[in-house]
């Protein structure tokens, strides 16, 4: 079968090569956003689609058996697109997303909706690591009475002002490491998103023993689909056979 994959996530390059072991002809859409991403096995796509009707239709053009989104929890727009797509083309879609983390006993998380919240929420004097990406950078940079760690996979698009440093680097990141650069950097506070997967939450980790707040950002809303937490179930939910 034809199978189209919404990528950009560890769980999309497992899915798409596990696919085309069985054989399928797979195609991975990535967004682009990563100037050197890890691309999985089988063909690759790169950029938008000029929304759900964009994507329906390429979809169509393109004689798609299935069609599975399996990126970011927090790309929730491009979702909004597949909902819609799926719509169109007249084909299930499968959202494959992986769990939330589960906050841990004595953790001191503080649940926030949205970044504009978190922000509003550091006490004067914070050191917050960032680990949110870049799209609301400007709403934490604003609180000049802060400091901040950013870290993210690509470089920010700006120069940062004297109160934030930047940090680049890629995951998968490990305990010892994370424990000692809270400690190096005199972090304070941690703000980032309930992204779950194995890859970050060693940040949680070092966070929980050092006794810091973190600031869980919200997952999106998103609209309705068939949505599983494995590649093993969305391999299933595929109907392949």
């Amino acid at each position: 079968m034809k199978i189209l994959i919404l990528g950009g996530t560890e769980e999309a390059r497992l899915l798409a090569a596990h696919l085309v072991k069985m054989g399928h002809e797979v195609t991975t859409s990535l967004a682009g956003r990563t100037s050197d991403p890890l691309l999985p096995v089988g063909s690759t796509r790169v950029g938008g689609f000029g929304g759900g009707d964009g994507l329906g239709n390429y979809v169509l053009q393109e004689h798609f058996d299935r069609m599975i989104d399996a990126t970011h929890p927090y790309a929730a727009e491009i979702k909004k697109h597949a909902v819609r797509a799926a719509e169109l083309a007249g084909l299930r879609l499968v959202r494959l997303t992986r769990p939330a983390w589960n906050e841990p006993q004595y953790a001191f998380w503080k649940h926030v909706a949205n970044s504009e919240e978190a922000a509003a929420a550091l006490p004067r004097g914070a050191r917050a690591l960032l680990t949110v990406g870049h799209a609301d950078l400007e709403t934490y940079l604003a609180r000049t009475d802060c400091s901040f760690v950013v870290r993210s996979i690509e470089p920010p698009s700006r120069n940062l002002p004297v109160n934030a440093t930047a940090l680049v680097s890629r995951p998968p990141y490990f305990f010892n490491g994370e424990f000692t650069l809270l400690q190096e950097q005199g972090i304070t506070h941690l703000i980032c998103k309930n992204s779950g997967g194995a890859q970050t939450e060693a940040k949680l980790q070092a966070a929980l023993r050092l006794r810091l707040p973190v600031f869980m950002i919200a997952r999106p809303q998103l609209p309705p689909a068939h949505e599983v937490p494995t590649v093993g179930q969305a391999i299933a939910a595929l109907k392949l056979g």
